[in-house]
């Protein structure tokens, strides 16, 4: 089986852990991935759900790994496939002069992606009118898990850290929405200001797409990479009920951001986030993608993933199947769009720990080298 349908078939049913205090710590709760444990299968570092509802009753289970960090993985009892855990980062060992844990400022995702959520707090999020059904970004801090709002100058200190002691590679910063017409787009301006000052790590920064564009031209002026700018659901009347608040962005606001952004940022260094499996069909989902890919977005699609404590926590995730028709025709469209998750220059698409959309984009660009050699 080829490591796309591993890890779709692994992301889309969520994984048991025979033993899940190995490797790195897992994330719950949350601005996403929440829930989640990062693995490596076949040299792609993924994110894989183990805290789920649906995980709980997953067919696949991984043993206890040997001494390099690997573990086999069982379905219904059947080898299935081998994985491997990475080790903890070392900067989660420290915490700041006046005694914040790093871990409270940034994660480690993936293997060299260091994340945060600068805002743990949204204009929506108690609001039962207008919070997105999917979102848990106040329950790491209910938890004590985060604080609140994180620095400039904690963010330039953990990165720092986090670049010198585990290498990590670039840096994603998110945030959830505050009041402003600016949509976060000042915060993060702010702190990219500090951490491109202390440690030369590529950013991305997520946000709402803000009201005026010039703050496009201030994030990339700040030391800003590329940026994300998350649609989540595409279909109208479905945004409506998913995402009541959020919705009243119009789409075409995000359009005209989209291409503004392309302008400043560069072809494929503005991405959007896609939650297959919400009620989006895969017709629905590949038409955005192409009108995206078309203007320079790169479409980050991932498989939706019930959280807990959630209005929508019983939903159940797209099956594999939903995922392999949505991600393999969406690969070849990237390829076309000469676009592809190692030309970003930082975040999630980069990542790409969150969807098996990287692996078929390497399957789709091993074929065209096929293609070519004969």
């Amino acid at each position: 089986m080829l490591a796309a349908e591993i890890i779709t078939d692994l992301q889309t049913h969520g994984i048991r852990l025979l033993n899940p205090g190995v490797g790195a710590e897992s994330r719950r709760g949350g601005a996403g991935p929440t829930d989640h444990k990062a693995l490596t299968i076949d040299g792609l570092t993924v994110m894989i759900p183990v805290h789920t509802a649906t995980a709980f009753e997953s067919p696949y289970v991984a043993d206890s790994p040997d001494k390099k960090g690997t573990a086999r993985v069982f379905k219904n009892g059947e080898f299935f496939s081998e994985i491997q855990f990475p080790k903890k980062a070392r900067f989660l060992d420290l915490s700041t002069a006046d005694g914040v844990p790093y871990g409270q400022i940034a994660q480690l995702h993936s293997k060299d992606v260091l994340a945060t959520t600068v805002l743990q707090t949204c204009i929506r999020y108690k609001s039962r009118q207008k919070t997105c059904k999917f979102c848990a970004i106040g329950q790491s801090l209910a938890a004590g898990r985060t604080i609140a709002h994180k620095t400039p100058e904690q963010l330039a200190e953990v990165a720092r850290a986090a670049f010198l002691l585990d290498g990590v590679k670039h840096m994603v910063m998110t945030t959830g929405t505050p009041p402003g017409e600016d949509r976060g787009a000042k915060v993060l301006s702010e702190c990219a200001i500090a951490i491109r000052s202390a440690v030369d790590l590529p950013l991305q920064a997520q946000c709402e797409p803000p009201r005026d564009n010039l703050w496009h031209i201030r994030m990339k002026e700040a030391g800003i990479d590329s940026l994300g700018m998350h649609l989540e659901v595409v279909n109208p009347d479905l945004r409506k009920k998913i995402m009541p608040g959020k919705s009243q962005v119009p789409m075409e606001k995000y359009f005209e951001s989209f291409s503004y952004a392309v302008d400043i940022f560069g072809w494929g260094q503005v991405s959007t986030y896609i939650l297959a499996g919400l009620g989006d069909t895969v017709e629905e989902i590949l038409e955005i993608c192409e009108r995206l890919t078309s203007i320079g977005v790169y479409p980050f699609v991932v498989p939706f993933v019930p959280v807990s404590g959630t209005p929508l926590e019983s939903h159940s995730p797209p099956t594999p199947h939903f995922m392999r028709s949505v991600l393999e025709p969406l690969a070849k469209m990237i390829q076309k769009s000469n676009m592809g998750s190692e030309k970003i220059k930082a975040g999630c698409g980069r990542c790409g720990a969150c969807s098996a959309l990287s692996a078929f984009e390497r399957i789709k660009k091993l074929s065209m080298k096929e293609s070519l050699a004969c």
